[in-house]
């Protein structure tokens, strides 16, 4: 068998996984508002705080209790040390 019709065969076998996800989400969205419903109700019970992000740098674990300088706390112009601060856009308006 020549490497073409492997990658040929892979890549099918790829797509039709890919597609039976697809069917797999279709067919279980309908319960969808239940689980939020769930959801929301442990939220409330447990008392759970904003949700955290990552687990890396304290001013990307929950964005809406950062300090808007600690990303800085080293030097203005200093890298980055953690990889999820290159994923979290700033905000629209800084104070």
């Amino acid at each position: 068998m020549r490497k073409s019709d492997q990658f040929l065969i892979g890549s099918g076998l790829l797509m039709v996984l890919f597609l039976l996800s697809v069917l797999d989400v279709a067919f279980r969205g309908g319960d969808k508002n239940i689980r939020l419903l769930e959801m929301s109700e442990m939220v409330s019970e447990l008392e759970l705080s904003d949700l955290s992000l990552f687990t890396e740098a304290r001013y990307t674990r929950h964005l809406s209790q950062s300090d808007l300088h600690s990303a800085f706390q080293d030097h203005p112009l200093s890298f980055e040390h953690f990889p999820s601060g290159s994923l979290v856009v700033p905000p629209r308006a800084l104070p």
